[in-house]
């Protein structure tokens, strides 16, 4: 690839540092939202299902139930409208991308907890 590319994708990835996650794990990401004139931060919690791409182009998605329906929502990661990003529960799972929750009902959608020792 190009190295004036390069330098730009590796200037963008410092720019925006997250915690460590992984898909499985149930995160919240907190962004602005622009209604008019007024500008808020809303909260979005639930599992990442997926992480895909690299560099400067390098999205998630996370799913979460919302009155019963399943809402996925795809963030950048170079997005400057990402205030923060906390991770709440680390999931156990074998794959990279978890799509066969979308199939899944109630306690069989759960994802089990991590554990880890330091």
């Amino acid at each position: 690839m190009n190295p004036i590319m390069n330098f730009v994708e590796g200037e963008i990835a410092k720019k925006y540092e997250y915690p460590d996650f992984r898909p499985g794990d149930n995160i919240t990401v907190d962004y602005k939202i622009v209604e008019g004139a007024k500008e808020r931060v809303q909260a979005y919690r639930g599992n990442v299902i997926q992480i895909k791409g690299t560099g400067a182009s390098k999205t998630f998605t996370v799913r979460k139930i919302s009155n019963g329906v399943g809402v996925e929502r795809i963030f950048l990661y170079a997005n400057p409208s990402i205030v923060g990003l906390t991770i709440n529960k680390k999931g156990k799972v074998r794959r990279a991308k978890l799509f066969y929750l979308r199939e899944l009902v109630g306690k069989k959608a759960r994802i089990k907890e991590r554990k880890y020792s330091k």
